[in-house]
């Protein structure tokens, strides 16, 4: 039964990747394109743009990454190793990089807010850095209660 959640994990976490992908090859360009004709004062904020969405992109694969490893040290029974650990820690450091990365594109969506007269555009801006944040939060709590329990699996080991 462990294996089959487990392979749906691994399923939903390759899926994951797709939606990314896609949208790097059609809304990046489109996004870009539009900071250009919106702002045309300022040609480089294209490659801004470019280069911190299609930046973000590399940690996040790697988070996909790490979680996959996660996945396979639960299959292999490691769960509860250093392995599963440095995963999670991973995995929160390229989710703080992700917000980061967001964070530094967000004061366009306040100039979009401005020039369209609509203040939700703001919100959306906040989704990803936020989503982002609450992941690095989740991982980190899972790192410090999977640190605990390999300490307490260890201790109870030495006193057998």
């Amino acid at each position: 039964m462990k294996h089959v959640s487990t392979f749906f994990l691994k399923i939903a976490v390759f899926l994951l990747g797709i939606p990314i992908l896609v949208m790097c090859i059609f809304l990046v360009p489109e996004i870009a394109n539009t900071v250009e004709q919106l702002l045309p004062d300022y040609p480089y904020l294209k490659y801004v743009v470019f280069v911190l969405l299609y930046g973000s992109v590399i940690p996040y694969y790697f988070a996909l990454y790490q979680a996959f490893k996660l996945l396979r040290n639960i299959d292999r029974n490691l769960a509860f190793s250093q392995l599963s650990v440095r995963a999670l820690k991973q995995i929160k450091y390229n989710a703080v990089a992700i917000m980061v990365l967001h964070l530094l594109v967000f004061p366009l969506f306040f100039i979009f807010a401005e020039l369209d007269d609509a203040p939700g555009v703001i919100f959306v801006g906040l989704f990803v850095p936020v989503g982002a944040m609450v992941i690095a939060v989740f991982a980190a709590v899972l790192q410090r209660l999977l640190q605990e329990a390999i300490a307490y699996k260890e201790e109870n080991e030495l006193t057998v």
